[in-house]
């Protein structure tokens, strides 16, 4: 008796910022990649299928992507990671540049 079938797991790529086109907020979306293998006996074998999606961060839609959409997404994602990496962390929350409190110099 053979025990087959598929399974499939969702892997996060990266976070990129941009703007929402179901909420229109400049939210942050996570680009994942949903992967479906062949599994015999339990065991994942190869991949079957893949997808490309970003998921925002405030309202939870979905946009599926093609393969070069997905890297594009993933090229201006990674230089700004990688930016923040080296920076130290800071102590406070950084307010908006675009929201300055009007007691502030």
């Amino acid at each position: 008796m053979l025990i087959w079938g598929y399974r499939q797991k969702v892997l996060h790529l990266a976070m990129a910022t941009f703007l929402c086109g179901t909420c229109g907020n400049p939210t942050a979306h996570a680009l994942r990649r949903a992967v479906t293998k062949f599994t015999l006996f339990f065991i994942p074998l190869f991949p079957i299928h893949s997808k490309y999606f970003t998921q925002c961060t405030f309202c939870g839609a979905t946009n599926r992507l093609t393969k070069d959409q997905a890297q594009q997404v993933l090229a201006t994602a990674q230089p700004a990671q990688d930016q923040a990496a080296h920076q130290p962390a800071p102590q406070q929350p950084q307010p908006h540049p675009q929201y300055q409190h009007p007691h502030q110099p």
